[in-house]
């Protein structure tokens, strides 16, 4: 018997995991040979919250204290065990790189009171590792605090560290400087990819290694890859990328994620996981917000373990969104709302309800409290007062590249030799006379046209020629802009930005190119010469503004009617783009993102602009259709 008395002063300072892990760790300990250990818990609290649900919390730990972690997740025929139990994965996926860390134990809870007992977390490459070497875990990047949390709340975990996530990211999480390999052939053994795999997993995975159940962690499973065999073209891809797992310490029951054909390679009796019941679907620009009621009753009943892709979405900050390739490209909103049961800002909607009632009913228990939901604000209107053109711009971006031919973003000569992964780049020339310019669908994504600064027409995919003027010696400039790679597929290795091919005026390809990047860092504000925004600003352009918060911050939407196409920054944090091709309206803007007091604003638009942005207390997704 152990007794053990605690003394509690300051629950603001109390980190409860401490707890939780000493009582593991008296289970686990070797100088314990002991079968079962009888825990009692005297609380003394002063000063302390009223509310915290002390029941919930010990009965959570009594239950760590009972469990085999020697024994992980298993396969007992045709359900799952842990810990020599009957398990059965009630699941949820959240990344922790779409919404801000402040907000990681929030939505965390709220998935616990769902009713949920796993998170499925994704690891993204690209974001960890968007240069080759050092790898980013700080910030909204620490997966190793994400994990804690995780266990803190309660939470098994399911990890998907890739390489490939899909995720509905660019180039489904992979790093675009992969691509500067013009022999580069993704998810397979090819040499080039396996090398950076094995750099990357060097780094990733030592860090995972401590969070797994057997030793006391809250991962049970580690998934291998993601939906491979839909896209499968290297038998020993597979192989390869679970040996690389296992020899760097992974020891976990593998997953992987297959389409209805593959359960039958599972054998007739093993338990069933859905490891992808979609909650809802990501949107596009120019099409309809999604909606999709998710019915779980029927898996349940049939004895099926289950994870919601998504439980919360999320926001595609930055240029972080992949893009749809089929029937045709389409490039993905910024808001990853997902229709999710969580929606975008982390309130409840009907969905939530529906599922926590129905696993309340279901599995006989009483969820934990509902968390309160957070304050949106509607700030005033910002007037945005200041402006400096794309072309006034160019002296403080990265130093202009030349080229006899066209380079694409990935191969210039930028980012420490990684090339651009992001943003918008410029390619400038010099003709002598006008005619058909003709892009062969060698730009990707979209590209704006310029004679002498002035706008003449835009490249598109379905948009390959434009006329341009008669003229003596002027120049040509095209502004490409990455809308996003496409993040499944056979056809990732192609996902090379910018301009790809030859451009033809007049059947001649153009030729001695200068090429800035424009990943549209904020580096240069403060060294820029901004001006007065004048009755007729030009464009493309920045524009900057002010937006004053009293008190604490508060989340918010933002809304730009009158502008068209760009992106927004707010106190240099890149928020993603907007577009008033729809069907998305209104940008989610966190209160973490924003200080109290003064907040710096920046917007860059491609064509027009009404000087303003409002800020509101609500969502607008745009129209909807059932799916």
């Amino acid at each position: 018997m152990a007794i053990i008395n605690f003394k509690v002063v300051h629950c603001a300072s109390l980190r409860i995991p401490t707890f939780k892990y000493l009582f593991i760790y008296l289970l686990t300990s070797n100088a314990l040979n002991v079968k079962m250990v009888l825990v009692i818990i005297s609380f003394k609290i002063t000063n302390c919250f009223t509310n915290f649900n002390f029941q919930i919390f010990i009965l959570f730990m009594l239950n760590d204290l009972i469990i085999n972690r020697s024994m992980g997740l298993r396969v007992n025929s045709s359900q799952f065990t842990l810990g020599g139990k009957p398990f059965r994965i009630l699941g949820g996926s959240l990344h922790y790189f779409r919404l801000p860390r402040a907000y990681w134990m929030d939505r965390m809870v709220k998935m616990k009171a769902c009713g949920l007992n796993t998170l499925t977390v994704d690891v993204p490459w690209s974001l960890h590792q968007p240069e080759k070497g050092e790898l980013r875990f700080q910030g909204g990047l620490d997966i190793e605090s994400f994990l804690h949390l995780a266990a803190e709340v309660g939470l098994w975990v399911i990890l998907r560290p890739g390489p490939y996530i899909g995720s509905d990211l660019d180039l489904g999480g992979l790093p675009s400087w992969l691509l500067r390999d013009r022999e580069m052939k993704l998810r397979t053994t090819y040499p080039g990819f396996i090398a950076a795999v094995n750099m990357y997993f060097d780094k990733l995975i030592p860090k995972m290694v401590p969070f797994q159940f057997k030793k006391g962690g809250p991962i049970i499973a580690v998934q291998v890859e993601n939906k491979y065999g839909s896209h499968a073209r290297d038998g020993n891809y597979m192989s390869f990328i679970k040996e690389a797992l296992q020899e760097r310490g992974i020891s976990e029951v593998l997953l992987t994620s297959d389409d209805h054909e593959g359960l039958k390679y599972g054998g007739p009796n093993s338990p069933v996981l859905v490891m992808e019941l979609w909650t809802g679907r990501s949107d596009g620009w120019g099409g309809l917000h999604h909606n999709l009621v998710a019915v779980v009753r029927e898996i349940l009943r049939r004895g099926m373990s289950i994870n919601l892709y998504m439980f919360h979405g999320g926001t595609n900050f930055g240029f972080m969104n992949g893009a749809l390739a089929n029937p045709s490209y389409k490039a993905l909103v910024t808001s990853y709302d997902y229709d999710a049961p969580l929606s975008e800002a982390g309130d409840y909607t009907p969905k939530y309800h529906l599922l926590r009632d129905l696993l309340s009913n279901f599995n006989g228990e009483i969820l934990s409290e509902m968390p309160g939901l957070r304050w949106k604000e509607e700030y005033e209107t910002a007037i945005l007062f200041q402006h400096l053109s794309l072309w006034d711009a160019l002296p403080y971006t990265h130093e202009p590249f030349k080229s006899q031919f066209p380079v694409n973003m990935e191969n210039l000569p930028v980012n420490n030799g990684n090339g651009q992964a992001y943003g918008y780049t410029l390619y400038e020339t010099t003709i002598i006379r006008g005619g058909s310019l003709k892009s062969g669908r060698n730009i990707q994504d979209r590209a704006l046209v310029f004679v002498n600064q002035s706008y003449i027409g835009i490249f598109h995919h379905k948009n390959v020629e434009l006329a341009v003027p008669d003229g003596k010696k002027r120049t040509l400039s095209l502004l490409v802009e990455n809308c996003g790679r496409v993040h499944y597929g056979k056809d990732m290795d192609n996902q090379r930005k910018g301009i790809v091919g030859n451009i033809l005026l007049n059947h001649t390809p153009l030729r001695d190119f200068t090429i800035y990047s424009l990943d549209m860092t904020t580096d240069f504000i403060d060294r820029a010469p901004w001006k007065s925004v004048p009755n007729k600003p030009s464009f493309p352009g920045f524009f900057q503004g002010r937006l004053f918060v009293n008190g604490y911050p508060s989340d918010t939407f933002m809304k730009l009617p009158g502008w068209s196409k760009g992106v927004v920054f707010i106190n240099g944090q890149n928020m993603g783009r907007y577009w008033d091709a729809g069907p998305q309206q209104a940008l989610f803007l966190p209160g973490p993102f924003l200080n109290s007091g003064m907040n710096q604003v920046i917007v860059f638009e491609e064509a027009e602009g009404d000087f303003k942005i409002q800020f509101e207390d609500s969502p607008d997704l745009g129209m909807t259709v059932d799916i």
